[in-house]
């Protein structure tokens, strides 16, 4: 399959939200049951069931390639729940690879372009390898043992191995329902087989037919003709029929009053001439046609059953979840920027100057309100956690583990913590390689070094996320044998990187000279680093995101990485202010006071220039209109107005002609062509529209300070 049909688009969405999830899912019940060092019969079978699941959505898609390689996976977990097998150290490595695998032949899919399937078979191979050691067929060195018995092949039908894990008694109270997809959706085999694995998770199922849905094509035709027929526990009957209405492409569904209603010998190919359906003691119940949408993320371990239906039949069952393109969350953000200009255009308009319009400002205050509580309704939509980019790097930490032979244990606390969605997708990389910063640089090499330094012998790393002000903390911690300044001042007098005499930098300054790009003190070349990828980019990126990232270390005690992201990155609360004619806005979370001052509160020092007491501590004090060359008719402090800003531990007064008032914009980024100018480094973050349609520009605080 070299691409998808443009009329799956919604399917394909679904397929790859759903197995990115599952796969999420996996390496996370391998990562802790590694730990644990055994898996339990729960763990065995939510693998064995993700596996299945993968399976069966790839055969739908037309995978083959992604069918084949879950399905090996499946055969081996296969066989370890039915053998009660012990001794699987070996599977963890094997599982692993085959996960990364499937998620970056997913990642391909996802790409544009077309897509041309991955050959697998060296894993597959090996996948094939490791069933037969679990069945006793094979060792790991590839010889065969003397006794090659296996109580239970993983050749047999994957359909059956689905019923024999809900053995039942016949005699207990069953009802079955017949079920008829919509005509011409094709592949009713595999949408049975999908059907039946959500029934499967909610009741037990003592029977359905045709069998061998999964494997066998053939079985379409019956199903689209006769429809597909599914026994199960008659006390479950609302949670299935709840299950039926919410299922995609199902026309209808009926319930049969008698369970064991013979079914034709032969198989399907018998059965293919028309034959009649029985009679129907209840009404048939046309199932919903929901509208196509991606599927809803949920926990692997969630049993919680589905919404009770509705009284109405045929009604449908009630939704407290859905799942939205982000597109679309875009799109409607976007909208939301603009009816916050537009609003204010209207507001601020120079037309209504002078005129007494009180009912008009009344309206305006109302709408200003009700815009208000948009944005923020807007905004948590968009906030997700950051439990997802956290716990990803479970698997970084136990990869290196293995890889560097270091006992480390990776520590997170505040995962719940939330941002913006679009700076959770930038966070994935800048996190992974702070970590393996941690693992490769930080963490000492042996152990026997780590216990003569007083240190215990297991080292941790700690990922920690909090909420401040308006912004997201997260911290990257190590107790590793941290950064020595000296030698990361010798390599910068190498790299020409010094900007100032190497005497005037303190200990923090020099420690934050590793972000600059090309820089390492790693003595050795290792798969982790001497890549070409430093903390410069790391830095890079977090920038994109509009934060900042700062490195404190103690040498001997350990590292610390301290990003600082914005909530969100679009609209902001900020405060006007005029310098020679030129509006900028500064966020008010930055402001800590403004205020009047006169001359003899300023103090002129030689070497660090202006400054003023407050409170007893004192304040280097920035010219605006020096900064950033602008000519002003106010340059006497008592014309203009000082702002006390604070950022990273580091506070200025900005000197300005005068304030104009707080106003929400909206943050639009500089075009493009302007990055070659460093219009960052220089201070400036965005800019934004306003009220009366001229350009505002939107000072980044923490580069004004820190240049």
């Amino acid at each position: 399959m070299s691409k998808v049909d443009a009329g799956m688009g919604a399917m394909l969405d679904a397929y790859l939200f759903e197995s990115q999830t599952l796969l999420e899912q996996l390496d996370e019940i391998l990562l802790r049951t590694e730990q644990a060092g055994t898996f339990t019969e729960d763990d065995i079978n939510e693998i064995f069931r993700i596996m299945h699941t993968v399976k069966g959505s790839s055969a739908m898609m037309g995978f083959e390639s992604l069918q084949q390689l879950s399905h090996k996976g499946e055969d081996m977990f296969f066989l370890i729940r039915e053998n009660k097998i012990q001794d699987t150290s070996f599977v963890y490595d094997l599982v692993f690879r085959m996960s990364d695998l499937l998620k970056a032949e997913i990642d391909l899919i996802q790409a544009e372009g077309d897509y041309h399937p991955t050959d697998f078979s060296d894993i597959i191979k090996e996948l094939e390898h490791g069933a037969d050691v679990l069945a006793g067929k094979a060792t790991l060195d590839g010889s065969t043992p003397a006794n090659a018995e296996v109580d239970v092949s993983p050749s047999d039908s994957a359909d059956a191995a689905l019923v024999d894990t809900v053995s039942v008694d016949f005699d207990e109270d069953f009802t079955t329902v017949k079920i008829y997809f919509e005509h011409g959706i094709e592949m009713e085999n595999l949408r049975a087989f999908l059907l039946l694995n959500k029934i499967l998770e909610e009741t037990e199922v003592a029977d359905y037919f045709p069998k061998n849905v999964e494997d066998d094509p053939a079985t379409s035709a019956y199903i689209a003709e006769n429809g597909f027929r599914v026994t199960f526990v008659a006390d479950d009957k609302e949670t299935v029929t709840s299950v039926l209405r919410s299922a995609l492409n199902i026309e209808k569904f009926e319930f049969v009053e008698n369970p064991k209603e013979a079914i034709p010998e032969g198989g399907v190919k018998s059965l293919a001439v028309e034959t009649p359906i029985e009679e129907i003691e209840q009404s048939v119940v046309p199932a919903t046609k929901a509208e196509e949408k991606k599927v809803v993320e949920k926990p692997a371990a969630s049993k919680t059953p589905p919404p009770a239906p509705s009284p109405i039949a045929g009604a449908p069952a009630k939704q407290s979840i859905i799942s939205v393109n982000l597109a679309k969350l875009d799109q409607l953000h976007d909208i939301v920027g603009e009816i916050i200009t537009t609003e204010s255009m209207v507001i601020s308009n120079p037309e209504l100057e002078g005129l007494q319009l009180e009912s008009f400002h009344k309206a305006a205050r109302d709408l200003r309100k009700l815009t208000d509580e948009l944005q923020d309704t807007v905004m948590s939509i968009r906030m997700v956690p950051l439990s997802g980019p956290f716990s990803k790097m479970n698997r970084i930490v136990r990869d290196m583990k293995k890889a560097l032979n270091k006992d480390v244990e990776l520590i997170i606390e505040g995962e719940t913590t939330e941002v913006d969605k679009s700076i959770v997708d930038n966070l994935n990389d800048p996190l992974m390689h702070l970590v393996r910063n941690c693992m490769d640089h930080g963490i000492e090499t042996s152990a026997e070094d780590r216990v003569a330094n007083g240190k215990s012998a297991k080292a941790f790393i700690k990922l920690a996320a909090a909420n401040a002000s308006g912004e997201v903390i997260i911290t990257i911690t190590d107790d590793g044998k941290g950064i020595d300044p000296e030698k990361v001042l010798d390599k910068a007098e190498r790299l020409g990187l010094l900007v100032k005499p190497r005497i005037d930098y303190s200990e923090r300054e020099a420690q934050n000279l590793i972000t600059m790009p090309g820089f390492s003190t790693n003595e050795q070349v290792t798969e982790y680093s001497g890549r070409g990828v430093g903390m410069d980019v790391v830095k890079q990126n977090i920038e994109k995101c509009g934060g900042t990232v700062l490195v404190e270390s103690k040498l001997g005690l350990g590292t610390t990485f301290i990003i600082k992201i914005p909530l969100t990155l679009a609209i902001i609360d900020g405060m006007e202010i005029e310098v020679g004619g030129t509006i900028f806005t500064i966020p008010i979370s930055m402001i800590k006071q403004s205020f009047k001052v006169t001359e003899d509160q300023i103090i002129r020092d030689t070497q660090r220039g202006e400054m003023i007491m407050i409170r007893g501590e004192c304040y280097p004090i920035m010219r605006l209109h020096e900064r950033f060359g602008i000519p002003s008719e106010v340059t006497n402090f008592e014309d203009g107005i000082l702002l006390l800003v604070e950022t990273e531990n580091k506070s200025v007064c900005l000197f300005s002609d005068k304030l104009i008032g707080e106003q929400q914009v909206v943050v639009k980024p500089f075009p493009p062509y302007f990055s070659r100018y460093n219009i960052k480094g220089a201070g400036l973050s965005g800019c934004t529209i306003m009220g009366d349609g001229s350009i505002a520009l939107i000072i980044d605080v923490a580069n004004l300070i820190e240049n």
